[in-house]
């Protein structure tokens, strides 16, 4: 203010000595005072001139584009006006304050960027929702989850858009104290899929959703529950069998022949729990170490030797009379990768399925070989009754039977291929089953190239 008055008075005694100096030469009285008076309108124009120009770059619609360049690039934009005095004073301290103020906006904007990143990155679905209920932003997450766009679905009703008579009902209600459950976009009977929502209010009525997808969960509970279920049901069968002997052996004056079968029978169902829970224990083995590494090399032919050993004295336990012809042959000579004790288990497994359903005078074909790609293939292929196309897939499920009472009459667990499943998945083996009714089976494991090694006959 003080330099404004001092240009003020500076004009105004220009003025006045410009009176004195036309006074002395045209002899007219009181100029000087006339010549302050133009002196300080010419102040008062000057200086109206650039408080204007100051105010209409202000006022100008322009300055909104500036304001977006300044946040963006921070720089003095070239169209400022050059102004003079108390006013370039003026001008200089407001773009101090659009520099700040443009920094804040800036700052904001990159914490804003970021959490909307975050919000992106997130494995659950964001959907931001007004006081009305309208989608103000959502996640891809979130678009996947219910079909929506992110762009076009924009202030529309999330109601209108999820047509699902339970989210519907869940959103009129307002009551969001628990997450409600309903199916996914992708819902079919086949496939199902199951998503969880939960809605909290944040700032003025305004609504944050969140969804999750569920249907990993939901299928581990089931399977737990099958599990469990299945657990049961198979260890109460011989349990009961058991406990009727116990109480005819208590309660019943039996004959020495009776006696001996009663007892013969129960040391069949308490084998038979025995290899269930020998079963469910390699099950959980498998499950809870780390995968085999390439440290540990066997040959195929010790593989072979003790898949042998074991085939045949199972083959004497179950034969009962019956004779199967079985061939072992190792093509070649190779190592393996891998641990012994787990390919020994898948193989006897896939061995042991073939004896027990193997009728008399079939034949069972075990073989060793190694591919052209320098990949290892262990098969057993039998002449066994054969499996039904529509069962196939789901044979490497716990406890899955095709015929249970034959399943139980030959003392089978329903836990073998799921070990041979898992031995392959952690040796990198693809496991394959091809059989057709009446024609037998045929299991095979291909193991990669990386875990094969040929070696020179000694």
């Amino acid at each position: 203010m003080i330099k404004r008055w001092f240009f003020c008075s500076i004009f105004c005694l220009l003025g006045a000595g410009t009176g004195v100096v036309l006074t002395y030469v045209f002899g007219i009285p009181n100029l000087a005072v006339f010549g302050t008076g133009i002196g300080f309108v010419f102040w008062l124009l000057l200086d109206s001139f650039y408080g204007l120009r100051l105010l209409h770059w202000l006022q100008q619609e322009q300055r909104i584009d500036y304001l977006h360049h300044y946040a963006n690039e921070l720089t003095q934009p070239d169209e400022f006006p050059k102004l003079l005095g108390v006013w370039s004073e003026i001008g200089y301290r407001i773009q101090r304050l659009l520099r700040i103020n443009n920094q804040l906006l800036l700052e904001s904007h990159g914490r804003l960027d970021d959490f909307l990143e975050a919000l992106q990155a997130s494995p659950n679905g964001v959907v931001l929702l007004d006081e009305k209920g309208r989608i103000e932003w959502c996640n891809q997450t979130a678009q996947h989850h219910f079909g929506l766009d992110a762009r076009r679905d924009v202030l529309q009703y999330i109601a209108n858009l999820v047509r699902d008579p339970v989210f519907k009902a869940y959103m009129a209600a307002a009551n969001f104290a628990d997450d409600m459950l309903m199916p996914g976009r992708l819902n079919t009977p086949t496939r199902p899929v199951t998503l969880s929502v939960h809605v909290h209010a944040y700032a003025k009525n305004k609504l944050l959703l969140l969804s999750r997808d569920t249907t990993a969960v939901a299928l581990a509970e089931a399977m737990r529950r099958d599990f469990v279920a299945n657990v049961s049901h198979e260890i109460r069968t011989p349990l009961t069998v058991l406990s009727g002997f116990i109480e005819t052996l208590q309660t019943l004056p039996l004959k020495e022949a009776e006696r001996t079968r009663y007892l013969s029978l129960m040391a069949q169902q308490s084998q038979r729990m025995q290899s269930l829970v020998s079963d469910l224990l390699v099950l959980s083995r498998l499950e809870g170490t780390p995968f085999p590494g390439t440290g540990e090399w066997i040959t195929s032919s010790a593989l072979m030797a003790q898949c042998e050993q074991d085939a045949r004295a199972l083959s004497m336990v179950l034969d009962s009379g019956q004779h199967r012809t079985m061939v072992f042959e190792n093509m070649n000579l190779f190592e393996i990768a891998g641990s012994q004790t787990e390919l020994c288990s898948a193989m006897s497994n896939l061995i042991a399925n073939a004896i027990r359903y193997t009728p008399s005078h079939g034949k069972i074909h075990v073989s060793w070989h190694l591919m052209t790609d320098g990949k290892g293939e262990f098969y057993v292929r039998d002449s066994g009754p054969g499996i039904a196309p529509e069962h196939i897939p789901r044979l490497t499920e716990r406890f899955y039977r095709v015929d249970r009472s034959r399943s139980r009459e030959t003392g089978g667990t329903g836990l073998g291929l799921a070990i041979v499943k898992h031995v392959a998945q952690r040796h990198g083996a693809i496991f394959g089953i091809q059989s057709q009714i009446g024609k037998g089976s045929c299991f095979s494991l291909v193991f990669p190239a990386s875990r094969i090694r040929v070696v020179m006959d000694k």
